[in-house]
């Protein structure tokens, strides 16, 4: 159940980074679906190796240059997705900033709606 609500949250990020970018592009429900999809996976394997990897580019930046790790990881999607598609580094870079505060303000919200739900 917490994989299809992080498919559709991702899947909701990226509509969002669609609307306010005019670098990034879905062509429906099913792109944006499979992006969502195909993104939790690239973050879940490939961003932590590139993290290791950048280590140093990311100390020296003080931690900024871990959006540029999530910029490759959402152009790395749309290389991998028909249908999605981001037409260079800033709009990666936006959709990426995009995509990760639409994410972070909606796993929160689930996660006090948990929390209340416990109590």
């Amino acid at each position: 159940m917490r994989l299809i609500v992080r498919v559709v949250l991702n899947a909701f990020a990226l509509y969002v980074a669609d609307y306010f970018l005019d670098g990034i592009a879905l062509a429906g429900l099913g792109s944006a679906l499979i992006a969502g999809l195909v993104l939790g996976v690239v973050n879940a394997i490939i961003r932590p190796v590139l993290l290791v990897l950048t280590f140093p580019f990311t100390l020296l930046t003080l931690g900024l240059f871990i959006f540029v790790v999530n910029a490759i990881c959402l152009a790395l999607t749309a290389a991998l997705v028909p249908g999605f598609s981001v037409s260079g580094f800033w709009p990666a870079l936006g959709g990426a900033l995009i995509v990760s505060l639409v994410s972070w303000v909606l796993s929160a919200g689930l996660t006090d709606d948990r929390a209340r739900a416990r109590r």
